[in-house]
């Protein structure tokens, strides 16, 4: 089978305007951030943004190329608030749907399964429906006569999604502790970039290691970008933790547009920069 190998210049090729796009990861953990920095670079704007967001929904915002946000949650996991974001909110520059994060899952979960949407009991009883009037109930059809939410579908054009190994074809290995959710983006996803810190032989991912770190297969993933560092500055592990130092200027240049400005030019204009998303 052909390599779905690309570089730079072919992943920049696969960002445009009003584009539906699921970031993989959680918090500030495990981000692609290499593919969210490359995703700044392109400039693409109108973006609806679907995460369980750390500083991926953040940068996104800061730069201004998002007009939607659905989210589980916005956080940076030691820093509680995204300041970001929340900055974006409070101004009313952007539009956001906060769901309980298993209705999320639900709806990511209906869209890979190809279905109009799954019903759940999560978001019952909450202000997520009075917030969220487009979502609707469903009485199930059988005995019980139960009022269910029908969460529609989270269908996605692209996902972003970072994991320690990958081969050639596509597969991809998660070696740390938190296989949450990315495949389920992958799946939603009308395309899937997969950047991995290093791509090795077929052979190399299936040695030694247990069947269930190969959370991504080749069916899955359209493109395969390696990155070394590429979630830097949130945790890859056991590949690297979080850089808490870098995570703290990265919230304090929040506090004015300069120091944003200063901060984006270091990290993220550079393609060649050594954080976010890069060499460490």
């Amino acid at each position: 089978m052909p390599s779905k190998v690309i570089d730079s210049a072919a992943l920049n090729g696969l960002f445009s305007d009003g584009m539906t796009i699921g970031i993989g990861g959680w918090g500030s953990r495990r981000k692609p951030m290499a593919l969210v920095a490359a995703l700044i670079r392109s400039g693409a704007r109108n973006l609806r943004i679907v995460s369980f967001g750390g500083p991926d929904v953040g940068m996104l915002c800061a730069t201004g190329q998002v007009k939607e946000v659905i989210h589980g949650f916005v956080t940076l996991d030691s820093i509680a608030v995204e300041p970001h974001f929340a900055a974006a909110r409070q101004a009313g520059t952007i539009k956001t749907a906060e769901l309980d994060e298993s209705m999320l899952v639900s709806g990511l979960r209906a869209a890979g399964r190809r279905l109009p949407f799954e019903v759940t009991r999560s978001g019952l009883g909450s202000d997520v429906l009075t917030a969220n009037p487009q979502i609707r109930t469903i009485t199930s059809p059988y005995e019980d006569g139960d009022t269910l939410v029908a969460m529609p579908a989270v269908q996605l054009d692209l996902a972003l999604i970072h994991l320690n190994r990958a081969d050639h074809l596509g597969n991809g290995q998660c070696l740390g502790p938190d296989p949450f959710v990315d495949d389920l983006f992958a799946r939603a996803a009308q395309c899937t970039i997969l950047s991995a810190e290093s791509v090795v032989s077929t052979r190399e991912l299936v040695e030694g290691h247990h069947p269930a770190t190969l959370l991504l297969n080749r069916t899955m993933v359209d493109h395969v970008f390696e990155a070394p560092g590429g979630a830097h500055f949130t945790t890859c592990l056991p590949d690297y933790p979080r850089n808490e130092e870098l995570q703290r200027e990265y919230a304090h240049s929040a506090s004015s547009p300069a120091l944003w400005e200063e901060f984006r030019a270091r990290y993220i204009d550079n393609e060649h920069a050594s954080t976010p998303g890069g060499q460490q």
